[in-house]
C-alpha cells in the first residue's frame, strides 16, 4: 500500500491551532507598545535638553492644574520677560511659577503662582532658575510621578518583561507547531 492508495486514510490536517500563539505574540507587543508609549513622553524631551516635572501644588492653576507635566527648556537670564513661566530651585523643590518683574540691578527675578494672592516672599536668585516652562500636559505628572518612584519602575519592567515573555511563548509555540507539521510529512 502506498500513500496515494484509496484505502490508506489520510491523517486529517489540524485547522486552527494557530490562535494560541497569534494572541500571546499580538498580547506581547501591545504591551511592549503601551510600556514604550507611556514613557516615550517622559523620556523623549530629555533628548532636545528639556526637563519633566510634574506639578504637585494648584499655585499656578489653571494654567498648570496639579497632575500636568512640564516641560522646562534651558534659558539664559537674558531671555526671561515678566509673564514667562520659570522653574527654579527652592531649597531642593522645583518651583514653577510666573516671573512679575526681572531685576537685573539685584539679580532677581520677583515671581508669583497665578492661584496665590501676592508674590512670592523671597526673591528668585539667578542662580537658581533651572529654565523656562515651554509645554504643559495635563494628567501626564501622575505617570512621571508613578515611574519616578521605585515601584513604578519595577511595575514598568515586569511589564515589560511580560510582554517580551509572550512574544517568546508565541514563537516558541509556532515553531513547534511548524516541528510537528513537518514530521507528520514523510519525504520531506
Amino acid at each position: 500500500m502506498t500513500q496515494d492508495d484509496p484505502k490508506v486514510q489520510k491523517r486529517p490536517e489540524k485547522r486552527g491551532g494557530n490562535i494560541i500563539p497569534a494572541l500571546c505574540s499580538v498580547l506581547g507587543t501591545l504591551i511592549l507598545l503601551a510600556v514604550i508609549l507611556s514613557a516615550l513622553p517622559l523620556a523623549l524631551p530629555r533628548l532636545f535638553g528639556y526637563r519633566a516635572y510634574s506639578v504637585v501644588s494648584g499655585s499656578m492653576e489653571p494654567a498648570l492644574p496639579v497632575g500636568s507635566v512640564v516641560y522646562v527648556e534651558p534659558a539664559g537670564i537674558s531671555q526671561i520677560r515678566a509673564g514667562d513661566i520659570i522653574a527654579f530651585d527652592d531649597d531642593g523643590t522645583v518651583v514653577t511659577h510666573r516671573v512679575i518683574e526681572n531685576r537685573p540691578q539685584e539679580s532677581v527675578f520677583i515671581t508669583k503662582g497665578d492661584a496665590n494672592k501676592s508674590t512670592d516672599i523671597n526673591p528668585t536668585p539667578y542662580w537658581k532658575l533651572i529654565g523656562r516652562v515651554r509645554l504643559c500636559v495635563p494628567l501626564l505628572g501622575r505617570l512621571l510621578t508613578l515611574y519616578s518612584a521605585r515601584e513604578g519602575k519595577a511595575a514598568l519592567a515586569v511589564f515589560a518583561v511580560s510582554g517580551l515573555l509572550f512574544r517568546m511563548v508565541g514563537s516558541r509555540l509556532r515553531a513547534r507547531r511548524r516541528s510537528e507539521q513537518e514530521k507528520q510529512q514523510p519525504g520531506r
